[in-house]
């Protein structure tokens, strides 16, 4: 398998490429409206996105609120790792940063991919988007 590199920044820095995925895995594939994707913390957000070679595969971005959110694997590069490597890679920054937790909202298919990396499920399921989905707590300190 290629090394996969990571780059870290901001919306400015990588819109552009975690837009593409974005658009890609949630507007394409599942089908959620425009409106509903963009929001204004995409402009305060700290954002990752993933790379084999020179293309973007995945993306995450980590809000001031100690929220993950917009995580998104390219369906061409899924079940190679590259989520839990997005993942790692956001906890890292979040333990660097010292932020006391982290807390997403994980759509229900993917629980178990979050209960692997140390998330715990909190609350009971609802809809956003018309998809299920769960709040989910990490616990950093």
């Amino acid at each position: 398998m290629p090394p996969f590199t990571i780059r870290t920044g901001s919306w400015n820095k990588l819109q552009q490429d975690a837009k593409l995925i974005r658009e890609q895995v949630f507007i394409l594939e599942q089908q959620i409206a425009v409106e509903d994707e963009w929001d204004d913390q995409d402009a305060i957000s700290q954002h990752f996105v993933i790379y084999d070679q020179v293309q973007p595969v995945a993306t995450a971005r980590l809000l001031q609120n100690n929220s993950v959110g917009r995580v998104a694997v390219l369906k061409s590069h899924r079940g190679l790792g590259i989520g839990k490597l997005l993942m790692l890679q956001i906890i890292e920054q979040a333990k660097y940063e010292q932020r006391k937790f982290l807390k997403l909202s994980s759509q229900v298919h993917a629980i178990q991919f979050y209960v692997s990396l140390g998330f715990k499920v909190e609350g009971e399921e609802y809809l956003d988007c018309g998809i299920a989905h769960i709040d989910m707590y990490l616990k950093l300190q």
